[in-house]
């Protein structure tokens, strides 16, 4: 599939971070697109200004993911009015202990980064199979191949997102539909945010990803220095690994009491 050819797209987490600079970047190469987040002012503000800058349509969906009645209404659509290109973005994270943080919390995230997630890939590839093409792109997180002090279930959650999509692109293979797992690392959702070695753009990680799942890979990991941290992460023998970031993980800790 070439890197313009998706007719219309679904966004999740649109309204701001990476979700918005995907729904950005997608306008910018004609592709229709429907966006979806809690924040229905935002959104469309969005909508207003890709549809004045880049003539594409936009069709604006508030919705709580974490909420079933939320999320069975972008279900629905996707089965109504099916896409071309599926974008699951939305994600959250909560930091600190595991027993400290409020449960609800941390089963947000699981709904969110997990279930919604499932359940809007479950949605969409039907058309998409029957179709003989398509795209579903989940972002998941260099968080997923490394353990998570502090970022417990987060971790897990990304590391979910990886294997599942990467099983997923497996199963569709031949098939004219990619699935593609979009791994960043640190990313300035904030672009005023000074340059970094670590972090990445908003719009760098967006363009990679949509490239990746047009060009049909499994796996996308955006930065070069992040490309080659991850052979060298599985070098590193597990309990090495752990330790390094535990040691990670008491001076965040140390930090954020000093603070307080």
């Amino acid at each position: 599939m070439r890197r313009h050819a998706y007719r219309r797209a679904l966004v999740t987490g649109a309204s701001s971070g990476i979700g918005e600079a995907f729904a950005r970047l997608l306008a910018r190469r004609g592709t229709d697109l429907v966006v979806v987040a809690r924040r229905a002012d935002l959104l469309a503000d969005l909508a207003a200004g890709l549809r004045a800058r880049d003539g594409v349509s936009v069709q604006v969906l508030p919705a709580d993911l974490t909420d079933p009645a939320g999320r069975g209404a972008v279900e629905d659509l996707l089965r109504a009015e099916p896409v071309d290109l599926l974008v699951n973005n939305a994600g959250y994270g909560a930091f600190g202990g595991f027993a400290e943080i409020s449960l609800d919390d941390q089963l947000k995230e699981v709904e969110l980064n997990v279930v919604a997630l499932m359940r809007l890939a479950h949605a969409a590839l039907p058309a998409m199979l029957d179709q003989g093409r398509g795209g579903v792109l989940n972002v998941a997180s260099m968080a997923g191949f490394v353990p998570s002090p502090g970022s417990a279930v987060y971790g897990a959650t990304k590391a979910y997102v990886t294997a599942f999509s990467e099983s997923l692109h497996a199963e569709v293979a031949g098939r004219g539909v990619h699935v593609t797992a979009l791994c960043p690392g640190f990313t300035r959702t904030d672009e005023t945010v000074g340059a970094n070695l670590l972090w990445l753009r908003r719009a760098d990680v967006a363009r990679a990803g949509l490239d990746a799942v047009a060009r049909g890979r499994a796996l996308c990991v955006p930065g070069a220095q992040y490309r080659t941290a991850l052979p060298a992460l599985k070098l590193v023998p597990r309990p090495v690994l752990r330790a390094a970031v535990q040691r990670m993980w008491g001076r965040a800790v140390a930090t954020h009491a000093d603070k307080h």
